[in-house]
Formats: C-alpha cells, sequence, structure tokens
C-alpha cells in the first residue's frame, strides 16, 4: 500500500461485516493523522463509512453525522454520498485497495465537526 493520507478516499472491501456494518466494495475515507498513515511501525489506518444513502431525522432534517459530498473529478465520486462519521472502523492498510480521490478543506472541516459531534469532544 502506497502512502495514505488524511482526507483521501479509497475503495475497500468491507467484508465480513457483521450487524449493520457496511459490506462490499465501497469508499472509505481516511480520518488518521498523516503522521501514522505514513508509519510502517503503524500497520492500521483508521476510516470513516461513505454511502450513497443518507438518513433523515424524522422531522425531515439531516442527521449531523452524515456529511454530504458532492461528486467532483479531485474526489472521484460518481453520486452523491455521505460520510458517516458515527461509522468509525480501524482497519488494516493492506484492506485498502485503489484511490479514489480525496476531500477538500472545507468538507473535511464539516467532517472534523460531525466526529467531534459523535464523540462528545
Amino acid at each position: 500500500m502506497a502512502n495514505p493520507s488524511r482526507g483521501e478516499i479509497y475503495w475497500l472491501d468491507w467484508n465480513l461485516a457483521r450487524g449493520s456494518e457496511q459490506a462490499g466494495v465501497r469508499p472509505a475515507l481516511v480520518i488518521q493523522n498523516d503522521i501514522a498513515n505514513r508509519n510502517d511501525r503503524f500497520p492500521n489506518i483508521v476510516v470513516l463509512t461513505l454511502s450513497r444513502k443518507g438518513r433523515l431525522r424524522p422531522d425531515g432534517t439531516p442527521i449531523a453525522t452524515h456529511v454530504p459530498i458532492e461528486p467532483s473529478p479531485v474526489n472521484g465520486l460518481s453520486d452523491l454520498s455521505y460520510v458517516k462519521c458515527e461509522q468509525i472502523m480501524t482497519i488494516s492498510k493492506d484492506r485498502l485497495q485503489n484511490l479514489l480521490g480525496r476531500v477538500d478543506d472545507e468538507v473535511l472541516t464539516e467532517i472534523e465537526k460531525a466526529l467531534r459531534l459523535h464523540l462528545a469532544l
């Protein structure tokens, strides 16, 4: 695996999923810091799941931990997708497949806000 960077989106094989975990081959966003990402002594990496399905609260407002990403040539997504900040996973770096692209700084800031909310930081 090359040196992944915070904010990059990779294809990842989520199998073998359990319960309501993501399953199949789908995108994941690298959220771990770049010092750990590039250190060969840290074989794991922290990612967030992406989905084309975002959920709404009963009142019709978006869930605060689902950050929308519009598709663009930079991020490599072909459809509106949602970073699900409540689905934080630590995986082996070996599970990362092809690089799709990366999110811009504005989206990364929104993801950081959603993570702080979810983790009560």
